[in-house]
């Protein structure tokens, strides 16, 4: 009896540590997210429960270039440039979004060209051409983007992938969602079938849909997504990140004219936490996205004059600097805070950081005053609406919900926001954000130069070509000497040639 309870927690220790799969019962109805409307636009969003966690390990990227090659590639019946020409006249499109956990296929058509755009849809998700010049095509474009647009043509989103890369190290978030390089050069269109036949599924699936849609639609849609091979439920049991006490800072040497910083750490909480309004608020008062009324963009930006904006983040915002509102259907079981501060001139980089700092510290140990958190939570409970403006990015949020386990969004946020008080704010501060080991990315030529600066905490003056206000420069005098508490050996140079490689 002994040995063969040894056998069956062996055989548990050596299950995966972030997924366990249940069969998956045959009368159990395909999950839907439905939201009928008068409007004349119907929107789909077809999501499957399946991301860059489940790359196998050395395959890394394949979970996205599976789901390109069903977006971006052609069908057993169709070129990819016969979709696309198909497409044209009732201008629209298919597309895909893959993440951590989610994989979710985007499309919107007007109801008067519902059975010509689904009629492509269907094809593309049920009969993929799995043609070898699109695989070829797909994937090249996937080590382009980490090779040539991250690597070399976009320091802000390098320098928050990298984070993101460290933060996570040894975990199933650690590598890009496109992959490795690596990984990237040795899958083969088989690897895609493999997938693909694994992972769509009628467990996997989530169906969401809105707009003027008829009762015959709707069945005719659940009745094709029931033809799926039936597969099995995962429930997910994704760990914390390991950290280890103390700062990290990775500098990524490249050649370029600037400095871009990204650095944060694990948060401990996610959409669904309780405390996750409050966190929502501190994030909005120090840094919202594209927002010159935040306290980081006024004290960097406003009154220094040191880059384009200063932004923070309790969520996986990727492409922030093409966009105004984050995408939904990036929902993830761990997340992390972070502080984005776009590039520096490089003379002024250990400034910048150590501005981002110095504020940061004192967000921790000063709280927010009763005048910003109630200014704040009155802005917030207004942006809730500009997320989800569009029928899609309304049906996006919903099914966001789903994921997390919580009622409508901004329903839920405006209830929430409306309850929060001050103090509530300030407990999450000290609980989330205090004494967390914080990780730094740099993005900048020199390394070696900087890390120098650093390692030696040695004055760094602001060069400005306009002089500011005396309480800014006498407020310099003491940032310009601010303690980066990191040790020599934990600041690192990495060449940005080994970066996603």
């Amino acid at each position: 009896m002994k040995s063969a309870t040894a056998f069956i927690l062996t055989l548990i220790f050596l299950l995966p540590a972030f997924a366990m799969e249940t069969p998956l019962e045959k009368q159990t109805p395909l999950a839907t997210v439905f939201k009928p409307s008068r409007s004349p636009l119907i929107s789909f969003r077809i999501q499957f429960l399946t991301g860059s966690v489940d790359d196998p390990k050395g395959k890394e990227g394949l979970a996205a270039l599976t789901a390109a090659i069903i977006s971006q590639g052609g069908t057993k019946h169709k070129s990819y440039d016969e979709i696309v020409e198909a497409f044209y006249p009732m201008a629209t499109s298919f597309s895909a979004q893959t993440d951590k956990e989610m994989t979710t296929f985007v499309g919107n058509t007007h109801v008067d060209n519902l059975d010509k755009y689904y009629a492509l849809v269907r094809e593309m998700m049920f009969e993929p051409g799995f043609r070898d010049e699109d695989f070829k095509r797909l994937r090249e474009d996937a080590l382009n983007y980490l090779k040539t647009t991250l690597r070399n043509n976009n320091d802000e989103e390098l320098g928050k992938e990298r984070l993101y890369n460290l933060i996570y190290a040894g975990h199933p978030y650690e590598s890009n969602t496109t992959g490795r390089v690596s990984s990237l050069e040795k899958l083969t269109i088989a690897d895609v079938r493999a997938f693909y036949a694994k992972h769509y599924t009628q467990a996997s699936v989530v169906l969401g849909l809105s707009g003027n849609f008829t009762p015959k639609f709707e069945a005719a849609f659940l009745a094709d997504f029931q033809k799926l091979p039936m597969g099995k439920k995962i429930a997910r049991r994704i760990p914390a990140p390991s950290s280890t006490p103390g700062t990290k800072i990775d500098i990524v040497e490249r050649e370029t004219g600037s400095t871009a910083i990204s650095l944060g750490f694990p948060l401990g909480a996610n959409r669904k936490s309780p405390d996750y309004p409050a966190l929502a608020l501190v994030a909005s008062y120090f840094g919202q996205h594209r927002s010159s009324s935040s306290y980081l963009y006024g004290k960097i930006r406003e009154k220094r004059g040191l880059n384009y904006g200063d932004y923070a983040y309790v969520e996986y915002f990727p492409s922030g600097m093409y966009q105004f509102e984050p995408d939904p259907n990036l929902a993830r079981s761990q997340q992390i805070f972070q502080i984005w501060i776009r590039p520096v001139e490089p003379q002024n980089a250990h400034f910048a950081l150590r501005a981002a700092l110095f504020e940061f510290d004192k967000l921790v140990r000063d709280g927010l005053s009763k005048q910003d958190f109630e200014a704040t939570r009155d802005f917030l409970s207004k942006y809730v609406n500009i997320l989800t403006q569009t029928q899609s990015s309304e049906l996006g949020y919903a099914l966001d919900s789903r994921y997390y386990g919580m009622g409508d969004y901004n329903t839920y946020m405006k209830a929430a926001l409306a309850k929060l008080t001050l103090a509530d704010v300030n407990r999450a501060i000290k609980k989330y954000l205090g004494s967390k080991p914080m990780t730094i990315v740099m993005v900048t030529k020199d390394a070696e130069g900087l890390r120098s600066e650093i390692t030696s905490g040695k004055t760094s003056p602001i060069k400005y070509q306009a002089a500011p206000s005396q309480e800014i420069l006498d407020e310099d005098k003491i940032i310009q000497d601010y303690k980066i508490n990191v040790k020599p050996a934990d600041v690192t140079i990495t060449p940005v040639e080994r970066v996603f490689q």
